[in-house]
């Protein structure tokens, strides 16, 4: 069965609309770890329009789960992540500004950048994974770097299964037999929801973990936490 980890951003970004401490993050994650889901997602970034890094520290108290936590390796990050040691780092190349992530890694450019930064992880007794479009090109870059991981960037297939083009999951099927033969774990994360989160699992092979935020709460707020975890639990099946 595929895990289910819950990107929690969303909630961090209601808290902070108004702020104080509701909705309550810490219990949330508690919550949604008792509902069913094996796993924490949080993306802090350096502006801390979201999650902010003391979140990050606080959470390592209730995840017990797997706890991922996901960004842009600058100093500030990779010094959060050394400290808080999680489950997995998902290294993710998106600039400051960004309103959420937009591309992969370009893994073959960055080959020596991501080298000396996943060997600091793995040293340190941390999973690493890396954010990329569904390319050989760069699945075999992301091999040659030493992660344990890729996580497949699903937008492109969210859109044109939204389309009606169920074609676009033909690349990340190639991309994923790659990965398979290469040894690679394989996450997947980004605009996967309720109404396309079964076809992509059905046609990824040895599909490990994927990582659902917005869609996940926004569906929530009609169906509740609760019920909605379980439907994606039983499509991930």
């Amino acid at each position: 069965m595929t895990k289910l980890s819950v990107n929690i951003n969303k909630i961090a970004t209601l808290r902070n609309s108004r702020g104080g401490n509701v909705p309550n993050l810490l219990q949330v994650a508690k919550d949604l770890q008792q509902f069913g889901a094996q796993g924490i997602t949080i993306h802090p970034r350096p502006d801390e329009r979201h999650i902010k890094y003391q979140d990050a520290y606080d959470l390592k108290q209730v995840v017990h789960t797997e706890y991922n936590i996901e960004g842009n390796p600058v100093k500030k990050f990779m010094d959060l992540v050394l400290a808080i040691k999680p489950t997995q780092v998902t290294l993710v190349p998106d600039a400051d500004d960004a309103l959420t992530s937009n591309a992969g890694w370009n893994t073959v450019k960055h080959k020596d950048f991501l080298i000396d930064i996943i060997k600091e992880f793995k040293n340190n007794n941390i999973r690493t994974s890396i954010f990329v479009d569904p390319t050989i090109e760069m699945i075999e870059g992301a091999k040659a770097t030493g992660t344990d991981r890729i996580e497949l960037y699903t937008e492109a297939f969210a859109h044109q299964y939204g389309l009606g083009n169920k074609t676009g999951i033909d690349a990340y099927v190639h991309s994923s037999v790659r990965a398979n033969e290469l040894g690679l774990g394989i996450n997947a994360g980004h605009d996967l929801s309720l109404d396309n989160i079964q076809f992509f699992k059905q046609n990824i092979p040895d599909l490990l973990e994927v990582s659902i935020g917005h869609a996940l709460v926004a569906e929530s707020l009609y169906l509740g936490f609760d019920n909605v975890v379980k439907m994606y639990l039983n499509k991930l099946k």
